[in-house]
C-alpha cells in the first residue's frame, strides 16, 4: 500500500483522513497519538522533525526507464489535506478535488485562512468547555476566546451568504470541497459555544452539512475509541 497517514482521528490528523475517506483512497491508517511521546518516537521523528502528527507517507509509482519512484513525506495537516486533494483527487468538478484555478485559490486560501485566524481560539473553546477535566478549565479564556471569533466567523458568514447569492451552498463550489474539510475540521471546535454560534446561522447550518458527511462520522467513531 502506497499510501500512510500516522495519527489519530482525534487531532488535527483527521484533515487528511478526512479527504482520504471523502476520495475513497486506499491507503493505511497508523493510530500515532499526540500524547505519550508517540509522535516522538525515532522512527517518527525521521518523517517528522518536529515530533508532531499527522505525517503522510506517499510511495509514488516507478518513474520511466526502470527508475525507482519516490517517497513523499507531508506533515502540517492542512498540507497533507490539500496534498492529497491535489495529488490523488480528480479535477472532474464531481469530486472533492478543485477543479479549475479558481476552486484551488479558494482551497488555499481557506485552508491557511484557518490556521491563522480560526485554529487557536476555536481550540481554546473546545478545550476549556468541553475537553479539558472540568477542574482545569478555565472560563475567561474560552471568553475570551469567544469574542476573538466573532470577527472571522463573521468573515466566513459574509462568504457563505456571498455564495447562498449565487446558488452555492460551498466554499469554493456549488459542491463539497478539500476548502470545507479543511475549514470545518476547525469550525467544529467551537460548536460548544452555542450563543457565539446562534449569531452565524449560515456558518452553523453549513458545518452541520460538513460534519454529516458519512466520512467525518466515520472519523468520529474512530475518535471515540483512541485510533
Amino acid at each position: 500500500m502506497s499510501l500512510t497517514i500516522y495519527g489519530i482521528a482525534a487531532s488535527r490528523a483527521v484533515r487528511p483522513l478526512w479527504v482520504a475517506e471523502e476520495l475513497g483512497l486506499d491507503y493505511r491508517h497508523l493510530s500515532v497519538p499526540y500524547q505519550g511521546g508517540g509522535a516522538r518516537t525515532p522512527e517518527m521523528l525521521a518523517l517528522n522533525p518536529n515530533g508532531h502528527i499527522p505525517v503522510l507517507t506517499d510511495q509514488r509509482p516507478d518513474g520511466e526507464g526502470g527508475q525507482s519512484g519516490e517517497l513523499v513525506v507531508v506533515w502540517e495537516s492542512m498540507a497533507c489535506a490539500l496534498y492529497l486533494a491535489r495529488v490523488h483527487g480528480v479535477a472532474d468538478g464531481q469530486g472533492i478535488a478543485p477543479s479549475t484555478p479558481a476552486e484551488e485559490a479558494e482551497a488555499l486560501k481557506w485552508a491557511f485562512w484557518t490556521v491563522t485566524e480560526l485554529e487557536k481560539d476555536a481550540l481554546t473553546v473546545l478545550m476549556h468547555r468541553v475537553a479539558m477535566p472540568a477542574d482545569q478549565r478555565k472560563p475567561e479564556l474560552a471568553d475570551a476566546a469567544e469574542k476573538r471569533l466573532r470577527t472571522p466567523l463573521a468573515v466566513l458568514e459574509q462568504h457563505l451568504a456571498a455564495r447562498q447569492q449565487r446558488g452555492q451552498a460551498w466554499l469554493a463550489a456549488s459542491r463539497f470541497t478539500v476548502a470545507d474539510v479543511c475549514v470545518a475540521s476547525v469550525a467544529g471546535w467551537a460548536k460548544p459555544a452555542r450563543e457565539l454560534m446562534a449569531q452565524f446561522p449560515l456558518t452553523s447550518q453549513w458545518l452541520e452539512a460538513c460534519l454529516a458527511r458519512p466520512a467525518n462520522q466515520k472519523l468520529r467513531l474512530l475518535g471515540r475509541a483512541g485510533q
